[in-house]
């Protein structure tokens, strides 16, 4: 169901949430679900329940709080199926600038005081960029040039919640949910999207899941290519280098199978290789940035094998691209790839590619200042996801609507009149309460 065309912001709104509707269950779930959607893109310090209920019904704002409260926290309504809906309304709008281009994964996290929050554990927290206490979900986007759109969102659950009976009860996670890495939840994302018949394009991610050689294996398995960030002691095997053959085999027990290694036949890093290349190995290349002004630097790229325990294979693993950036001023290179884009893939295109990456960078700023993605303050597996998938949805609907909104104009008050708390309200969470 595509969208009507016209110069009225509410009447897309509704149509919008009709669709959600029809895949939310319960017809008295509706007028919730338009509330919340509706109080996501309002212009409002906090965008948890209760300023959520002030601003969508100052005149009834404890019973709307009840109300919403119920429909996130405990509302038996599927996250899958309204992704689904979301998907199925926003995907012609991100077609229409061009195909889909990229598959993002990655992950976001939310600072929390406490331990009580599902999920919350002393781990790397990437917005404070160290350890502290957080909540972590991972994420698979859809992307192309023009925009990007979470297709898939799970919190990523430590062990110590994991095995945890108790504390698993009290915050209401479901008995399948088992502990996971990262790495592996962003794999069954990407599964799922295959089996979903999703749009295909090259899986885009950063070193955190890079350096994941059964997660980039598993990507080839399943048809995609991708482009992998990696760190620089990475081990790669340069052109004209390579293992040992197995150890010929002497007649007796078992012939040898595995590759080998010896002072003549050592991979190197790709730090090593590329300091080692020639000048003439570098090229000055440009593509579009998150503004749309043209970002430049210099690369290299060259054809490797991997060699990250092939001691164990009886085989090399298949040539991919190594793509290295060395900016101008910078003592060594800054970043490295792996991509197993096709070998006759243009220079510009493989750099293009590598960097889309940073539009998931751009949903996660827009998800969290514009519609308030960290703001849920409940501590329940349904409530967090619950919050955030209808945060996608209300982000869902205002990528449709790029195109009617003033490049300086709030999103909210072009589309919609305008809704304003009750003189001095101050919602919890907000710099006012504390």
């Amino acid at each position: 169901m595509d969208l009507p065309r016209s110069n009225d912001g509410e009447a897309r709104f509704s149509v919008y949430v009709e669709g959600l509707t029809s895949v939310i269950g319960h017809a008295d779930r509706a007028k919730p679900l338009r509330d919340y959607c509706l109080g996501l893109m309002m212009p409002c310090e906090r965008k948890s329940v209760e300023p959520i209920a002030a601003i969508t019904a100052p005149k009834r704002t404890a019973a709307q709080h009840q109300s919403l409260l119920h429909f996130i926290g405990e509302g038996r309504w599927s996250d899958e199926k309204v992704l689904a809906k979301v998907r199925e309304l926003v995907l012609p709008e991100l077609e229409r600038h061009g195909p889909i281009e990229a598959w993002i994964i990655d992950d976001t996290s939310f600072p929390k005081k406490g331990q009580h929050s599902v999920g919350v554990a002393r781990q790397y927290c990437g917005e404070l960029g160290k350890q502290d206490n957080c909540q972590v979900a991972v994420t698979l986007s859809i992307a192309n040039h023009d925009a990007s759109l979470p297709v898939a969102y799970r919190l990523y659950l430590p062990k110590e919640w994991a095995g945890d009976r108790t504390r698993r009860r009290k915050v209401g996670i479901p008995d399948e949910i088992c502990f996971k890495t990262k790495p592996e939840i962003a794999l069954a994302q990407i599964r799922w999207a295959c089996e979903a018949g999703l749009p295909r394009g090259a899986v885009l991610m950063d070193a955190g899941y890079g350096v994941d050689t059964d997660l980039r294996a598993s990507i080839t398995a399943l048809g995609l290519s991708y482009v992998a960030g990696i760190q620089s002691h990475t081990t790669v095997w340069a052109p004209g280098t390579g293992p040992r053959p197995p150890k010929k085999w002497s007649g007796q027990g078992r012939p040898p199978k595995l590759l080998r290694r010896d002072d003549k036949h050592k991979p190197a890093s790709v730090k090593e290789l590329a300091l080692a290349l020639p000048t003439r190995a570098w090229r000055r290349i440009t593509w579009p940035g998150a503004t749309g002004e043209k970002l430049s630097s210099r690369f290299s790229r060259v054809r490797v094998r991997v060699a990250h325990r092939d001691y164990w294979l009886a085989d090399s693993r298949p040539e991919e691209w190594l793509l290295i950036e060395w900016p101008d001023g910078e003592k060594e290179p800054i970043k490295y790839w792996l991509s197993t884009l096709p070998e006759d893939v243009a220079f510009r295109e493989l750099v293009d590619i590598a960097k889309l990456r940073w539009r998931i960078e751009r949903d996660y700023q827009e998800l969290k200042q514009e519609v308030g993605l960290g703001h849920f303050e409940g501590r329940g597996w349904r409530g967090f996801h619950h919050h955030a998938i209808l945060c996608i949805a209300a982000y869902g609907f205002l990528i449709s609507e790029r195109e009617t909104i003033p490049p300086s104009g709030d999103h909210a008050t072009t589309l919609f009149p305008q809704f304003a708390l009750r003189e001095g309200y101050p919602p919890r969470g907000s710099a006012v309460a504390a």
